[in-house]
């Protein structure tokens, strides 16, 4: 059989396999090959497996993939719109299978790949929002309203829980869930040693080194190392739930990767046995409940010997996962497991039969465990209650699957004739001694057709008509975060022990503590690096404010755990709080927009400005009486001065006036003509004045109004403009006369000077 290729080895030795991979490997904040499982983000396990099921038999050599437990990468095909096409193609289907009995050894079409994508992990019922027919519609709003009870169990005394995730420690740093999974191709990597195995793996340094001899021990060790994360994980989401009052869960059938797949399946004793003891430990404790919920390829009705292998083979992994437990009696015998009937594959008496046949067949202790739901597709709760009568197996009632799938010549949509079966439900959990538990749900209010009101409400808004110490499993998409919200509609036990959250902040684990300290060994910033923007350094400065760069280490009991104030809820719709807040990134400034200035640069020019000022002011009172005597270089070197002095009062004033408003700017304008007119008292004409006042009015940047200046300065002094000599080219003097020329002249001013 390829059961016995798949058996590993009861004694490999010891130097051929290394020690597990160490903690950080497990975290997917710091390994990317560390992934969510994505049953464990549904409300529910989907129970639609008429067209998800593989199209043909799965190849049975090395290295298939069974879809029973393998990871998200599976796209389902398109769902088809009309229901009667789908049965009557799915009855077609099992009547060419029974016609050809090659079928067995016929390779199976390979499924749709894609990458996950962000979204779908996020809303992993998405693919149930498609648009519904004209038909479709109509029928649907031409449905009876549904008739609900008005009984409300209230004082309640039961208990509330969720399933599989904790969407507060899922965000916690480090991350706490127990659904941690990874792809096939991983576990095949991990067969070869490290490049240096005297080193830890680390995800971009130490890596497999493919070109060294595989070892299927090693590839063992590190999907075991994952599942051990998990369990480890559940003892810290155990004792979350208790000091919020939460003392029922559901964990997760992906706490243990891969664990009942056909080809890279494994038992859990012994390498996984301690963990689970401890965790059974603590739910004996607390007094909590436990219980699990196979998939939806989990399916005793199947008419393929496949599907019926990989049933049997996943309901063994998760009865050895709950024996572990080593539960006390009572505790262990409520610890069940809740399978859907399956697929009706075009004939619901001959899947019964087939359902009856293989139930037969189980081991005694799943047997014991094992319990049906109505689901919302095919079976409603008439057509189970019967046979769960006959085989002696507990009926879980799911109020939400029953407002879709009923009987509706027996009673109406609604949770008010429903009660009206209680008792028989009841009984079949009284007979073999097993606390009742019920599940509820409530649809999208926007759902209209019964495909869109599968999908889960993220949180529900009442209680449902059941008994006040019922066991309600809530199924939502926000998880605990739902059972907060009827705690606090209600004032249900426990609904004073926890607050909102702060956004964006998590005062319970030590991510601030280690930014801290990283930032302090930090190299420093290289000196020529301008200093932070003004905004920049306010919202660190708020950011260590809250925080605290100082901030002490939370004790590893306490981290995640919501802190003295127990800030573990977060409103509807503010998923996001529960992250970082993400960098607001600033667009950049237009090109033609003025840029930033800093309250130091403006005080910067302006200094300039009039130290440049009372130069050419000094200078023009000392030089006043040599004006008439003074060399074209001199008066060039003069107006080069004047030229500078008037620049630095422009961009003064164009810095001045970046940040104020136009409006502003322009009444300002007159009055800064005005009174520079009075001040500047130079020798230079009043039409020169003019000119400077206009440029120091309204340039738009510093360069422009050099360059306007020098134009001005070209126009009004003729004498600088001679040394060119533009009308003379050919009248070309030499360089001694020149010289003999400035002689005279310089000679003349000492003389007078003396």
């Amino acid at each position: 059989m390829v059961a016995a290729k798949r058996k590993r080895n009861a004694a490999p030795t010891a130097a051929a396999v290394p020690s597990p991979p160490p903690n950080g490997l497990t975290n997917p904040q710091e390994n990317s090959e560390v992934i969510d499982a994505p049953n464990a983000y549904r409300a529910s396990p989907d129970s639609d497996v008429d067209q998800r099921l593989a199209p043909g038999p799965i190849k049975s050599e090395a290295g298939s993939e069974s879809p029973l437990s393998d990871v998200p990468d599976v796209e389902p095909p398109a769902k088809k719109r009309n229901t009667k096409k789908g049965a009557a193609k799915a009855g077609a289907a099992i009547k060419k299978e029974k016609e050809d009995a090659a079928t067995e050894t016929t390779p199976a079409k390979k499924t749709p790949v894609k990458k996950a994508a962000k979204d779908d992990m996020d809303d992993p019922e998405a693919e149930d929002e498609e648009e519904a027919g004209e038909e479709e519609l109509s029928a649907a709003l031409g449905r009876p309203p549904p008739i609900n009870s008005d009984y409300l169990p209230l004082p309640w005394k039961g208990r509330l829980g969720y399933a599989c995730l904790n969407t507060y420690l899922r965000y916690s740093t480090p991350p706490v869930f127990a659904s941690r999974t990874c792809r096939i191709a991983s576990i095949l990597e991990h067969r070869h040693p490290l490049r240096d195995p005297n080193e830890p793996e680390h995800p971009t340094k130490n890596r497999p080194d493919r070109e060294q001899p595989a070892s299927i021990e090693r590839g063992q060790k590190y999907v075991e190392a994952l599942g051990v994360a998990n369990a480890r994980d559940v003892i810290k989401m155990l004792r979350w739930n208790d000091k919020y009052g939460i003392k029922f869960m559901r964990l997760s059938s992906e706490m243990f990767p891969f664990a009942s797949h056909e080809e890279y399946g494994y038992k859990l004793a012994p390498f996984a046995s301690e963990v689970l003891a401890e965790v059974g430990k603590v739910v004996a404790e607390l007094g909590h409940r436990v219980t699990t919920h196979p998939g939806q390829f989990t399916q005793l009705g199947s008419p393929r010997k496949q599907v019926i292998d990989n049933a049997l083979r996943d309901l063994a992994f998760h009865d050895e996962m709950l024996s572990l437990l080593k539960l006390p009696e009572q505790m262990d015998r409520d610890a069940v497991m809740i399978l859907h009937l399956g697929g009706v594959f075009g004939d619901k008496v001959a899947t019964l039969d087939r359902f009856r046949e293989n139930y037969k067949a189980l081991p005694q202790s799943v047997k014991n465990r094992l319990v049906l739901e109505n689901d919302d597709v095919s079976w409603s709760v008439h057509e189970l209650l019967p046979v769960c009568e006959e085989l002696n197996i507990p009926m879980v009632l799911d109020y939400h699957h029953h407002n879709i799938i009923f009987d509706s010549e027996q009673l109406r949509e609604g949770t008010a004739d429903i009660m009206n079966l209680y008792p028989r439900i009841k009984a079949t959990w009284d007979k073999k001694g097993i606390k009742q538990k019920m599940h509820y749900s409530e649809p999208t209010p926007a759902a209209i057709t019964g495909r869109q009101r599968r999908k889960h409400n993220p949180r529900v808004a009442t209680l449902p008509p059941c008994a006040d110490d019922m066991d309600l499993m809530i199924e939502a998409k926000d998880k605990e975060q739902a059972v907060f919200e009827l705690m606090k509609t209600f004032k249900l036990p426990g609904y004073n022990t926890f607050n909102d959250i702060i956004p964006h902040v998590r005062n319970d684990d030590n991510k601030v503590a280690m930014q801290a300290s990283n930032k302090k060994k930090a190299t420093p910033k290289k000196k020529g690096k301008k200093v932070k923007d003004e905004d920049e350094e306010m919202e660190d400065d708020e950011e260590g404010a809250v925080n605290g760069e100082t901030a002490a280490l939370v004790p590893e009991e306490e981290v995640g755990m919501g802190g003295p104030e127990g800030r573990v809820y977060w409103p509807p719709g503010m998923e996001d709080w529960l992250r970082p807040k993400k960098r607001e990134v600033k667009p950049k400034a237009a090109p033609g927009s003025a840029k930033k200035v800093t309250p130091a640069q403006k005080r910067k020019a302006l200094a300039d400005a009039v130290a440049l000022e009372a130069a050419v002011k000094e200078q023009h009172e000392s030089d006043e009486d040599a004006a008439e005597a003074a060399t074209p270089a001199t008066k060039k070197a003069k107006e080069a001065l004047k030229q500078r002095a008037a620049a630095a009062r422009a961009k003064s004033d164009a810095l001045q006036n970046a940040t104020a408003p136009p409006a502003a700017t322009a009444a300002a304008a007159p009055a800064t003509t005005t009174k520079s007119a009075p001040k500047r008292k130079t020798p230079a004409p009043k039409v020169e004045k003019e000119k400077e006042e206009k440029v120091e009015v309204t340039p738009p940047t510093s360069d422009d109004a050099e360059s306007e200046l020098e134009l001005n300065s070209s126009e009004e002094d003729v004498p600088v403009k001679a040394p060119k000599r533009p009308a003379r080219a050919g009248a070309r003097s030499s360089g001694r006369a020149n010289k003999s020329k400035v002689s005279y002249q310089e000679a003349d001013v000492s003389m007078d000077e003396d």
